[in-house]
């Protein structure tokens, strides 16, 4: 999961050497954090939000074969 958010924020972003994701594991979930430049938020969060859910939905959809829940967190 952690390369399928990676490569989603790679394809977003102007500055794609600047994307990292750290992962931690737990039992029955995963916690993703997302790492971007600061000029490059707005293309990851998109208007309202709608880019940052898109990715949040396609991970969880990607989760559900292992039986795990994802969370993302998308900082600077």
């Amino acid at each position: 999961m952690k390369e399928l958010v990676e490569i989603l924020a790679k394809a977003l972003v102007d500055h794609p050497e600047n994307v990292s994701v750290n992962q931690t594991d737990t039992d029955k979930s995963v916690h993703l954090q997302l790492v971007v430049a600061p000029e490059d938020m707005g293309k990851v969060i998109g208007k309202q939000g709608k880019i940052a859910n898109a990715i949040r939905t396609i991970v969880k959809a990607a989760a559900v074969k292992d039986g795990r829940r994802v969370h993302i967190d998308i900082d600077q």
